[in-house]
């Protein structure tokens, strides 16, 4: 569709697939010049910075994507220290976004549609998170992820989040409207009697 900037991949995703992780970026690589998460599954802070920079080495625009824990921070830290891009995940409180900013990630990747599981709501952590980033000018842009729905995107873009991450389905809601699809069914209906003769 010519719409697509990036992906962003995790364990959960990877699993789903045959090939091994490793090949799997590298074929999501070749394909999408944006950036493209990977996620490291270690725990520790050095493990994490090892992974990172092993996923980091499969192409330029990896993204090692961290989680937001006191041990992700200390990646974060070293690997932007680097000039590796990160994406600090499963972020849910302004808090956790303010510390991964200071620690210089790349992405937060608050996680929306968990929170409204829960009875939160996602939707105004990002419109906090945007406020923190924007009263401090921080450098990391907004992802906004567990995007259920066609809502959660327009209102993040109206919240003035960066970026979103969307399951196909969602992009595929994105453009239909009932009235496109009644429009355009006129109008060929139309043109069939203009052309009859």
């Amino acid at each position: 569709m010519g719409v697509i900037d990036g992906v962003t991949t995790n364990p959960s995703l990877a699993a789903k697939e045959k090939m091994p992780f490793r090949e799997i970026l590298k074929e999501i690589c070749k394909i999408v010049s944006g950036p493209v998460s990977a996620e490291v599954v270690a725990l520790d802070a050095e493990g994490m910075i090892k992974e990172g920079l092993d996923l980091s080495s499969i192409a330029e625009n990896i993204t090692v994507k961290i989680p937001t824990t006191k041990e992700g921070l200390k990646a974060i830290r070293a690997l932007s220290g680097k000039g590796i891009m990160t994406n600090a995940t499963l972020c849910f409180s302004p808090s956790q976004a303010l510390l991964v900013a200071k620690a210089g990630a790349t992405f937060v990747s608050p996680f929306v549609g968990r929170l409204d599981d829960i009875s939160h709501n996602g939707m105004e952590l990002i419109s906090q998170i945007v406020q923190i980033y924007n009263n401090y000018a921080f450098g990391t842009e907004v992802l906004v992820a567990s995007v259920r729905h066609p809502l959660h995107l327009v209102d993040a873009a109206m919240m003035g989040a960066d970026v979103a991450t969307c399951p196909f389905k969602v992009i595929e809601q994105l453009i239909k409207h009932p009235l496109t699809d009644i429009g355009l069914q006129k109008f060929l209906d139309d043109w069939k009697k203009v052309n009859k003769g």
